[in-house]
């Protein structure tokens, strides 16, 4: 995890801010600020983030200069189910995949809890 209050920043300037949040907030906590995060994004009426739902809110994010194309491109990424919108599970199963420090230190807590009951796992 991040330690010493440094976020990890990748090339294209993408500030990994979720392994930090985790730490202060816990795991409870950090899931209730993803269901926040999306309940802002997602369009009321539908109960999903769609694209126009992404558009109403991409100045807020700092992706008001993206075309419909990335933001299509960006919902894609996480609509498991195909419909061209992101559920509340797919939004939070998103955030984690996009958060590589957060996934492998998911890993190695999965790894250690199964450890105990199969100690040849690795």
């Amino acid at each position: 995890m991040a330690g010493n209050n440094q976020i990890p920043q990748s090339e294209s300037g993408f500030e990994d801010w979720l392994p930090e949040m985790a730490c202060k907030l816990g795991g409870e906590g950090l899931i209730g600020e993803l269901c926040n995060g999306f309940n802002l994004l997602m369009d009321p009426e539908k109960g999903v983030i769609n694209l126009e739902s992404l558009k109403r809110n991409a100045a807020a994010l700092g992706l008001g200069d993206h075309s419909d194309e990335e933001l299509r491109s960006m919902l894609r990424e996480g609509d498991f189910d195909g419909d061209g919108a992101l559920n509340q599970m797919e939004f939070c199963v998103l955030m984690f995949r996009l958060s590589p420090e957060l996934m492998d230190a998911s890993r190695f807590c999965f790894q250690q809890s199964l450890r105990p009951d199969f100690p040849n796992f690795s």
